[in-house]
This record gives structure tokens, C-alpha cells and sequence, in this order.
């Protein structure tokens, strides 16, 4: 017998033996593991529930089906808190927003070819077995729908023997499908998959870093205004997600006539701010500054929006290129940005909002504002990938 003093971050639990850490348990339940490392549950946790996805025992994608919701949402509230309070910062946290079920709109998933057709899924955790997942209860209904198509592309595009990836994303006008294959495009493939696409209403077809055809530009709405992302860019991953950033940014920025918005991306925020500042988007990727750019001057209603392409980490604004703006938004990638942080503590900015996938990051550009007079009035959290072990935070920092 066993029992389960804690989880880490990644929803394992920690066993009271110090050492072992077991998939799928709870805080306080009383477990026995076979010799196989098979685990049996002796004395449930009152917050196990039973999974609403019946792939959740084998497919890996996702952790925390077994948890209500109440305890998912509260365990990814002290993620957070835990990387804070280790840097010794206090603040308010505000309650955990999370995504419903069904929400995700992008997915990136694994194909193969068998005898009797394709299959189609995620791979078990830590493994290479595919699994299929035909009720899978993260995707939207309409990215579900489309499975049944999505295994015929796989018969086109896939080897006999190799695996390929499809990510694939819902927009307002159809799929937006990248293939990551190792199959050549020959001009004949090339044909064979315009004729699919058309066939299929796909709205973007791209063969790795190739477009192959697009049957309508594969379009997404940012505050409204319409954008073409590239092919494979990034995209909050569920609509949901995306507005909850969203309006906690708006409100941290609430009073800034003249916003940056560093590591921008396509505009997610850029553009709904401009309803009513004048905003200078920067992102490394320069197709993606373009979609930006492009969607901003063909947008109504919006004020003066500048961009540039730029990279941030090797080339930070500094603080004489920062002292025209009131306020700045930066959503980095996991790495956090270091460097950028520097320069906007340097900086004669007083406010800014932070967006942050990775708490640990957060928390460590938390301290160099801080240092630099800012306080972090407070944090909200996001849970955009339910039922993972991926966390979302914005927070609200202000100096006089």
C-alpha cells in the first residue's frame, strides 16, 4: 500500500516513499502498484471523478480527466503560486477562467496507413502507439466532424511505413491543414491534392513549409478585424482562451493611448486594441508582422497601427525606443524573455501586461520588474488546455 502526498506540476503524484511518481492519482488516495505497474485505487480521493473521454487510460493527451473541476482549476491556481511565492512575490489572484470541453480549434495529430485504410489520433504518453481517439473530448465538433475526411488524406499523403503529423485548425471558412510527411510532392501528388482539397471544401492545403492550394484564405478574427495567419503560426488554442487573455490585457492597458505589443505574433492582441490606441506591433516572424500589417490595413474602425519584424531576444527595444508608449504588452514564448524584460524595467514605462505559458519564466521576469519598481497588482489564470498540465497566466504590473 501507498499513499499519494501531492502532485508535481505535471500531474504526477508524488508517493509517500519520496521517490515514485504515479499517472493518474489524487492527493490523499491510498493506492497499491503491482509489480507490472499496474496502480489500484484502495481509497479514492472525494475529488476523483470518472473520465468524461473514454480514450483518457490510454491516449496521452491529456492528465487530469480523473479530477473534478473545481480541483484541476484550484492544482493549476498553485502552479502558479508556487512559482511566485518562490521568488518571494505576493499579489491577487483572480479565479481561474478555463476553457470549456470540445473548445480546442487547432490539434496537431498523428496518421498512419493500415490495411483497411488510415488511423488517425494522438500517441500514448512517452510512446510511439498510436492511438485513436474518434470521441476525443478536447477538439471542436467541427474539427471532430472532419476526422473521417482527415483519415483520407492520410491514405494520400502518408508512406506505407511512416507515421506523418496534420495540424490542423478550424477557421471561418473551412480546415487549415499542414502535412508533415516524408512522402516527395511529385506534380501528380500536387494535382491529386487540389482536386481533394476542392472535393473537400479545405480552405488551405501545405505540404511541410509548401502551399500546395488554398480554396479560400483561411481566415481568423481578431477583435473583429480579419487576419490570414501563415500556414502553421501560432493560435491561442481555443477561442475561449484567446478572449480571456484578451480582455485582461484590455483591462491592464485600459488607460494607454499608445500601446507596444512585443512578440505580437498575428495580431491577437494588436488589433482589438487598436479599436482605441494606437499600438506598434513587434514579432520576430516576418510573415507573420506581414498578416498582421495586412489585416490591420484592410480593417475598419481601427486607429494607427505600426509594426516591425524583429528579434527580441537578440535585439530587445531598448529604453529611448520604449519612452513614446504608456504601456507595452508581451506575450513570450516558454524561455520567457529576459532580455526584453530588461529593457522595459529600464524603461520609463509604468504599465505593463504580462502573458506567460510557462509560470516558472513568469515568475523570474516578475522579479526583475519588481526590482525595478513595478508591482504585480495581480494574476489571472487561464486554463485553455484542459485536462493538461499546461497553464496560462496574465499579469497586471503597475510603478508610479
Amino acid at each position: 500500500m501507498a499513499m499519494i502526498e501531492g502532485l508535481t506540476h505535471l500531474g504526477l503524484g508524488k508517493v509517500d516513499d519520496g521517490r515514485t511518481l504515479l499517472p493518474r492519482v489524487l492527493p490523499g488516495e491510498e493506492v497499491a502498484v503491482a509489480q507490472d505497474g499496474t496502480v489500484r485505487i484502495i481509497t479514492p480521493s472525494a475529488d476523483r471523478v470518472a473520465a468524461p473521454c473514454k480514450h483518457f487510460k490510454t491516449c496521452g493527451g491529456c492528465a487530469m480527466q480523473h479530477a473534478n473541476d473545481a480541483f484541476v482549476a484550484n492544482w493549476k491556481l498553485e502552479i502558479v503560486q508556487r512559482a511566485l511565492a518562490a521568488q518571494r512575490i505576493e499579489t491577487v489572484y483572480r479565479d481561474v477562467l478555463t476553457s470549456p470541453a470540445n473548445s480546442r480549434r487547432r490539434a496537431k495529430l498523428a496518421g498512419k496507413r493500415t490495411k483497411s485504410g488510415a488511423m488517425l489520433g494522438f500517441h500514448a504518453k512517452g510512446t510511439n502507439t498510436l492511438i485513436p481517439v474518434p470521441e476525443c473530448q478536447l477538439l471542436t465538433p467541427g474539427l471532430m466532424l472532419q476526422f473521417p475526411m482527415l483519415e483520407e488524406l492520410v491514405v494520400v499523403a502518408a508512406s506505407r511505413k511512416a507515421e506523418i503529423a496534420l495540424t490542423v485548425t478550424e477557421t471561418a471558412v473551412g480546415l487549415d491543414i499542414v502535412v508533415d510527411t516524408e512522402k516527395p510532392l511529385t506534380p501528380e501528388l500536387r494535382t491529386e491534392l487540389a482536386v481533394f482539397a476542392q472535393t473537400h471544401a479545405i480552405a488551405r492545403l501545405v505540404w511541410i513549409d509548401e502551399p500546395v492550394v488554398t480554396m479560400q484564405p483561411p481566415v481568423q478574427y481578431f477583435g473583429g478585424t480579419a487576419v490570414i495567419p501563415p500556414a502553421g503560426a501560432f493560435l491561442q488554442a481555443t477561442k475561449h482562451g484567446e478572449e480571456s487573455l484578451l480582455s485582461a490585457v484590455q483591462e491592464i492597458t485600459a488607460k494607454a493611448d499608445r500601446i507596444v505589443d512585443l512578440f505580437a505574433g498575428s495580431g491577437t492582441f494588436t488589433l482589438p486594441l487598436a479599436a482605441r490606441a494606437e499600438v506598434h506591433a513587434v514579432e520576430g516572424e516576418v510573415e507573420m508582422i506581414k498578416a498582421l500589417d495586412r489585416g490591420w490595413r484592410e480593417g475598419r474602425g481601427l486607429k494607427r497601427v505600426t509594426s516591425e519584424a524583429r528579434d527580441l531576444f537578440r535585439r530587445p527595444l531598448e529604453p529611448d525606443e520604449l519612452r513614446k508608449f504608456d504601456a507595452a504588452v508581451i506575450d513570450p514564448p516558454r524561455a520567457g524573455a529576459e532580455a526584453q524584460i530588461a529593457t522595459l524595467a529600464e524603461s520609463a514605462i509604468k504599465v505593463v501586461a504580462m502573458v506567460s505559458c510557462n509560470p516558472v519564466t513568469f515568475a523570474r521576469d516578475a522579479v526583475t520588474l519588481q526590482k525595478a519598481g513595478f508591482t504585480l497588482t495581480w494574476v489571472q489564470v487561464v486554463d485553455q488546455f484542459r485536462w493538461s498540465a499546461h497553464v496560462e497566466v496574465v499579469g497586471s504590473f503597475t510603478r508610479k
